[in-house]
């Protein structure tokens, strides 16, 4: 049987969208530097030059997954939430999206891993609502605001981060909404603490 016209056609948005899902596996597993173009358009089912017309290239696609990243952060990384809430947020985040989690993790593993300039001003807008946070009184004046910005980040990924201690320490399944429940709320709690 033919198939009509309309039924051939292709549909570049969810080609892209193939892509874009397939790539996030391929680069949370293997990073950026060993990922490949060929096994992302692999896992899409697509041409791999699709990819250089849609994002131009590896590294347009890993931008793309970045940006969508950050886009996520406005959803769920309210800055009016009180810093324990914030924190919790981001546990939460980082396990409904395990392979975004793994390629920072991966970009930080990386010799030489660079920060893009989007990234860079994020990092930045953050650290200047942290130290708002401080002068709020939200954490006490004597800790650094960059230093804990630092170890936020490494809580809210324990989960991605280090599935094998949180198996051991917890016996827990790090991909388990009952871990991801009670870590988030645990880090809320220490996070609570600062509060002088």
């Amino acid at each position: 049987m033919r198939r009509a016209p309309a039924e051939r056609r292709r549909d570049p948005e969810r080609t892209k969208e193939r892509i874009v899902r397939a790539a996030i596996e391929e680069f949370g597993a293997k990073g950026f530097a060993g990922a490949r173009v060929s096994e992302i358009a692999a896992r899409a089912g697509v041409n791999k030059q699709l990819i250089s017309y849609y994002f131009g290239g590896k590294e347009g696609l890993y931008r793309e997954l970045t940006d969508r990243w950050q886009s996520a952060e406005s959803g769920f990384a309210d800055p009016a939430a009180p810093l324990p809430d914030l924190a919790a947020a981001y546990v939460r985040a980082n396990a409904a999206n395990r392979d975004f989690g793994r390629m920072m993790v991966w970009e930080g593993l990386t010799e030489g891993g660079a920060v893009t300039p989007e990234l860079g001003d994020d990092l930045r807008r953050d650290l200047a609502d942290m130290r708002r946070r401080q002068a709020d009184g939200e954490f006490p004046a004597d800790i650094d605001p960059a230093c804990l910005m630092l170890a936020l980040f490494a809580l809210s990924s324990a989960g991605v981060a280090f599935p094998h201690l949180v198996r051991v320490l917890c016996e827990a399944d790090p991909a388990s909404p009952e871990f991801t429940d009670h870590y988030a709320d645990q880090v809320r709690r220490l996070v609570a603490h600062l509060r002088p």
